[in-house]
């Protein structure tokens, strides 16, 4: 029992380096809170379903021991929800650059694995508001986090629902565009990370700042996520960007805030996103 113990432990500790190093963050916070927060108490009881590209193979046993490498684990297979990849997870919340005291929202929460650690890496004195669509997930979510005393988790719709004011908006789900009110809820200073899918062939994460003369955004990586209800279709007269606009994207504003001009790379709804950086202003 001894030996099982220390291999869960070795193997948990190893997972927590890798995810440090591909994230390449200055914060040595990071690899704690991975070593720190049990993934296997966030996927229910295994054996466990892992997705490799488009094959899923079950674990060969319930020894949590399998959980940590980075694999995509089924929460419901039958609507492509899965815990998400560690590594893309880990390079995310080390871009955000969280610190003790902050407030996040969490778009997207799942069974609220991520959610945990972020909620550790804002302690002392910051909370987490986790938004769950899924009833079944958010239940789960809400039993798994009862031991963290700074996370809410709200069974409900963050497209439509107000953000509490906001140092940090994590979205898990892939949007054609952020509603006006996540950018409104960024407190200044504020990052928000999110999977821009404007178009099939543009899959980008976007890390967006509240700086102050607008929302400074770069898009850093591909990525893929489920579509978010409520935010991933495209609205009517949008100008959707080819995926080279897409990656010349350098702030995102608000229509009401400014009309859109000739640095457009994209007009979707109430936002606009443009190839001038908003530290300069669009005309600037």
């Amino acid at each position: 029992m001894l030996r099982a113990m220390s291999t869960i432990e070795d193997a948990r500790r190893f997972y927590a380096r890798l995810m440090a190093a591909n994230a390449a963050s200055a914060d040595p916070r990071l690899e704690e809170v991975f070593a720190s927060v049990p993934r296997e108490a966030f996927l229910g009881p295994g054996p466990w379903t892992v997705i490799a590209d488009t094959s899923k193979i079950t674990t060969p046993s319930a020894d949590p021991i399998h959980l940590y490498q980075n694999v995509l684990v089924a929460l419901d297979a039958d609507k492509g929800i899965n815990n998400g990849e560690p590594f893309l997870h880990a390079m995310w919340i080390g871009k955000l650059a969280s610190r003790p005291g902050e407030i996040v929202s969490h778009i997207g929460a799942g069974a609220g694995y991520y959610t945990a650690l972020l909620a550790r890496l804002v302690s002392p004195g910051g909370a987490v508001t986790a938004f769950e669509l899924d009833g079944k997930l958010a239940g789960l979510a809400r039993e798994n986090l009862k031991t963290c005393g700074n996370v809410t988790v709200v069974h409900g719709d963050a497209v439509t629902a107000p953000l509490p004011p906001s140092d940090i908006v994590y979205v898990n789900a892939g949007v054609a565009a952020p509603p006006a009110g996540w950018l409104k809820a960024l407190r200044p200073g504020g990052r928000m990370v999110f999977p821009w899918r404007p178009a099939e062939n543009v899959p980008l994460a976007l890390l967006v700042t509240r700086t102050e003369k607008g929302f400074a955004c770069d898009p850093f990586m591909r990525s893929w996520f489920i579509p978010c209800v409520g935010a991933s279709a495209l609205p009517d007269a949008a100008k959707v960007p080819t995926r080279e606009e897409a990656s010349r994207s350098r702030s995102i504003w608000l229509v009401e805030d400014r009309p859109p001009d000739h640095t457009a790379t994209a007009v979707l709804g109430d936002v606009w996103f443009s190839s001038s950086p908003a530290q300069v202003g669009v005309d600037g």
